[in-house]
């Protein structure tokens, strides 16, 4: 059978679509062309508006209204020189040209390495996030990674840096064992040593993770901007707390987030526990808390250790005692104990006869016990009194007396601290190497992050009361006796040191400079 020729309209018509689309391709080209200038200002300004969107989100709030008030006044300067506002046109079109010459970067895909990697992470999430009775299911065996994950970066050795997973409706994203499931898979199928953030959003049905930066080591102890009965514990990810503090940082000066812990009478969490692992940094933070409550009130140091790691603040002004021995130690917190009921008794009758408090009452004394466990221990075994009593009437009426008790020990002492202790010191730290179980077990609520096995010192989590789980770096006080530390380190604490007493500042005299100043322990008299 012989075939039929086509209609002359489908044989003509084809040519004249071709030369159509030939034609509107040129003039696309040509008023590309023309108008390329145009474009490139427009894609500048959309650049430079970006920039000022996110400066002005990095500027603490503090900061905003000088800002606003300095651009209001540069506004009647420009209007009143010669040709002004003409010149800032200039100025603006022609930065917006310099900022938009070098065109939209071209989107690129995933290499062919990627996609593996995205397809494996894909099938392996299949279990988790897909039933049998769903007649569409958006992780099936087999399917397209695309359809799931709706943005990805990686690294240049080829490692995920940031992925937002889309999953079903229909799963628990409430219940924490199966979001623990879930990060534990992404985290061993992104890459092990590094830390990541899992930032679930219930509403939308989406999970992002990204991995976190190291916290800066650097920052070593300084005069922190902070207010009376304000103290930073440490520093932590930008856009987890709503203020900045300047800090020096090596040779720079910078804004750091700092996670600020709040005492005095109007503090929900008076009181702090310290956990950690030997060489953690626990020792460290009860340091650096020494040296701030230095500044405005008095402290009283009790340390089982016996290893000299307070030494520095024997003597020293507003340093009451520092305490390594038992006997010592019991008759400085019984000292501590009747002191709060001094200050509770005397604060009353001036509020009852109508006068504020004396100055003794509100002048804050912080109470620093370093691994009490084992002093209970010691004074089991001789029939004395546990040392941990005795914080029984600081830690309950500390708060409206003024007096802040920090008690530090390690994790595997916690089940050894007295049941007064663990229920009124609701602020808790976690340094060092920890599972997410243990870290959970001390805060009351598991951190956003993967823990790594590897941190530096000073390293950890905080939680205050309720609020959330917030990574922490405590900044670097070393003992400035220890000369394994940096030079610089040293002398940031040496620097905030408090002046010796007189006895104290006359035997340095008779020392050579650099060796210890030995220091007779004082106890303080009651009242």
């Amino acid at each position: 059978m012989a075939r039929r020729p086509l209609p002359r309209i489908l044989t003509s018509g084809s040519a004249q679509i071709a030369r159509s689309r030939e034609m509107a391709r040129t003039a696309a080209d040509s008023a590309t062309d023309v108008l390329h200038p145009l474009i490139t200002v427009s894609r500048g300004l959309r650049l430079l508006a970006r920039a000022g969107r996110q400066k002005w989100a990095a500027t603490p709030k503090e900061r905003r209204g000088p800002a606003l008030f300095l651009v209001a006044a540069c506004v009647p300067v420009v209007a009143l020189i010669p040709y002004g506002p003409a010149l800032v046109v200039i100025t603006v079109m022609a930065a917006a040209a310099w900022k938009g010459r070098g065109g939209a970067p071209a989107a690129a895909g995933p290499g062919e390495a990627q996609t593996k990697r995205l397809q494996s992470l894909y099938d392996a999430l299949v279990p988790y996030f897909s039933v049998p009775e769903d007649p569409g299911p958006l992780f099936a065996h087999g399917g397209d990674w695309s359809t799931a994950f709706s943005e990805h970066a990686f690294d240049g050795d080829g490692r995920l840096t940031r992925l937002r997973i889309t999953y079903p409706p229909y799963f628990t994203d409430g219940d924490p064992e199966a979001r623990a499931r879930i990060e534990a898979l992404l985290h061993a199928k992104s890459g092990r040593g590094r830390e990541y953030l899992f930032d679930w959003d219930e509403e939308g049905n989406q999970l992002a993770l990204s991995v976190l930066p190291p916290l800066s080591t650097s920052v070593a102890a300084q005069h922190f901007v902070t207010v009376p009965g304000e103290t930073v514990l440490g520093f932590t990810d930008g856009g987890t707390v709503q203020r900045t503090v300047p800090v020096t940082d090596g040779e720079d000066d910078r804004d750091a987030p700092p996670v600020i812990w709040r005492t005095g009478p109007r503090s929900t969490e008076p009181h702090l526990l310290v956990a950690g692992q030997p060489g953690s940094g626990a020792t460290t933070l009860l340091r650096s808390l020494a040296l701030q409550a230095l500044q405005h009130g008095d402290v009283l140091i009790v340390e089982s250790g016996g290893a000299g790691e307070f030494a520095c603040l024997s003597g020293r002004t507003g340093v009451l005692a520092v305490e390594s021995g038992l006997s010592g130690a019991l008759s400085s917190l019984e000292w501590a104990a009747h002191e709060t009921e001094r200050r509770l008794v005397s604060a009353n009758r001036a509020k009852q006869a109508g006068h504020p408090a004396p100055d003794d009452v509100r002048r804050p004394l912080w109470i620093l016990v370093d691994r009490p466990t084992v002093f209970s221990h010691i004074a089991a075994l001789d029939g004395r009194p546990d040392p941990q009593e005795l914080l029984h009437v600081p830690l309950r009426h500390g708060r409206a007396a003024q007096v802040t008790v920090v008690v530090a020990d390690q994790l595997e002492s916690l089940d050894a601290l007295d049941k007064t202790v663990l229920t009124h010191t609701r602020a808790r730290v976690v340094l060092g190497p920890a599972t997410r179980p243990l870290v959970e077990a001390v805060l009351g609520a598991p951190p956003h992050t993967t823990p790594t096995p590897d941190v530096p010192p000073g390293r950890g989590y905080a939680r205050l009361g309720t609020g959330p789980v917030l990574r922490l770096q405590v900044p670097a006080t070393p003992d400035p006796y220890d000369d394994a530390t940096s030079e610089a380190h040293r002398q940031a604490v040496r620097d905030l040191l408090p002046e010796l007493h007189v006895p104290l500042a006359a035997a340095k005299e008779r020392v050579p400079e650099g060796e210890r100043v030995p220091v007779e322990e004082r106890v303080p008299a009651e009242g």
